[in-house]
């Protein structure tokens, strides 16, 4: 039973590790175009299989959303392709802004639905 446990733990936790990536891992803001906004640029790459959807989140440091835009809340990405994107944040907002996560969205419908949600986050570089 014990041996059984810890392949159960060791599975997750490797198919958790190549679930997706998001890139930079320290993202920095710069000036956009639009006065009082700034912006950063993101990209995520799909390695799951069984995922298409993605979710775009700003978190503050008590994983509170904080208000942004980005073309795509939501990002259809198929296995192994990958996007770019663009976060705005209003300049009042960003000393809040901690994190930019991506997360895997599951289809709760299909019997085929993935056990595991995938979150990843990258840290603002202030």
């Amino acid at each position: 039973m014990y041996r059984q446990i810890i392949a159960a733990c060791t599975t997750l936790l490797c198919a958790a590790a190549f679930a997706h990536e998001m890139t930079p891992a320290y993202p920095i803001w710069r000036p956009s175009y639009i006065d009082g906004i700034v912006t950063t640029e993101m990209e995520i790459f799909n390695k799951r299989k069984d995922v298409e959807w993605y979710e775009i989140t700003v978190f503050d440091k008590d994983w509170k959303t904080v208000p942004f835009v980005t073309s795509y809340y939501i990002l259809r990405l198929e296995y192994l392709d990958h996007a770019k994107f663009d976060i705005y944040i209003n300049k009042r907002d960003v000393d809040r802004a901690e994190y930019v996560c991506s997360r895997s969205k599951v289809l709760g419908d299909s019997t085929n639905a993935p056990i595991i949600s995938s979150r990843i986050c990258s840290k603002f570089k202030l």
